[in-house]
């Protein structure tokens, strides 16, 4: 019996694709299914993907018309099923014999609605865990519990969505489906409206998805307008608190998580730091970090402002004065 569906989107992945493949015929088993979903690759990505398939238990392959892109592109995977647990995996990434065997075990042996993973990172031969922020192992908890104090990273703050197996039950809610319009930083709002509304979930160490890091043509590596969706994106979580019961105990968090990552697309406009080698990835060039700079006026011009400035007074030096020069520059 088919119990868990694993959604995963490839794009102009041709070079990746058999490595990918090879870990998913590993993991294969009866009672899990693989949705290997094309979102019209121009490389061979398409053809790899319905060859390798053959040889795969309970395997299906989709093929978009267009270019949907990787938010709308989930979504596709989440309504083709019907399994009672979903998670995903990117095209690039891949994971052992054993990861959706111990997910699925762990998921029905606790019994709430999702469960968070820790995974390696992958850079070149180099491997690094990285651990779900958040403390009580394996233990049931109510995510909105879960996304305080403001000082600290929790498990808000990682948003990867293959980083975990969900319930059914999610999904029906509306919970687990992406934004499409947003063609970068689509987990953020995502992650904090399944910490808002989801009743239960537990984290567990199980770290064996294997997540690549800078790889050429992945949207993370990609310098241009897309990558500024990420303040639609935080405009989402901000408009979503403000309307929560606890408003005013979790809007400092959601406003310094804000902060952050308007803070860390900045530096990218420092090429001399760049570099250096202080960044990794991307970074923009001299027309993008204008318009990067007035988004990013804008964006705070629309905030709260006394619980802003309130915020603003807990950050780090290098974070107060970014933010500072972008307030008093509005």
């Amino acid at each position: 019996m088919t119990k868990l569906s694993v959604i995963v989107p490839f794009y102009n992945l041709a070079g990746l694709v058999p490595e990918t493949l090879r870990s998913i015929r590993a993991a294969a088993s009866g009672n899990v299914e693989f949705v290997l979903i094309d979102d019209c690759s121009t490389d061979a990505t398409p053809e790899l993907l319905d060859e390798g398939a053959r040889s795969i238990d309970n395997c299906r392959v989709l093929h978009n018309e267009r270019n949907l892109g990787l938010a709308a592109t989930r979504n596709l995977g989440i309504d083709s099923t019907d399994t009672g647990y979903l998670t995903f995996l990117d095209g690039d990434d891949f994971v052992t014999f054993d990861y959706y065997a111990r997910l699925l075990t762990t998921i029905e042996r606790l019994g709430c609605e999702m469960v968070r993973t820790d995974h390696v990172q992958v850079r070149g031969r180099r491997r690094a865990i990285h651990r779900i922020p958040h403390g009580p192992r394996g233990q049931v908890c109510v995510p909105r519990q879960a996304i305080l104090p403001v000082g600290r990273a929790t498990s808000v703050d990682a948003p990867h969505a293959w980083a975990g197996i969900y319930s059914r039950r999610l999904a029906d809610r509306g919970l687990l489906h992406f934004d499409p319009t947003l063609r970068t930083c689509e987990d953020r709002p995502w992650i904090w409206r399944l910490h808002l509304a989801a009743e239960t979930f537990a984290v567990v160490g199980l770290s064996g998805l294997f997540y690549r890091r800078e790889v050429a043509g992945s949207l993370t590596q990609q310098s241009t307008a897309r990558q500024f969706d990420f303040i639609r994106a935080f405009d989402q979580i901000i408009a979503e608190v403000s309307a929560d019961r606890e408003a005013e105990r979790l809007m400092p968090k959601a406003l310094r998580a804000y902060c952050a990552i308007i803070c860390h697309h900045l530096k990218r406009t420092e090429k001399a730091e760049a570099s250096a080698g202080e960044l990794s990835g991307f970074s923009y060039d001299a027309k993008l970090a204008k318009q990067l700079r007035l988004l990013c006026i804008a964006a705070l011009d629309r905030l709260p402002a006394t619980e802003l400035r309130s915020v603003l007074s807990t950050m780090d030096e290098e974070r107060q004065h970014r933010i500072t020069e972008l307030l008093e520059a509005a």
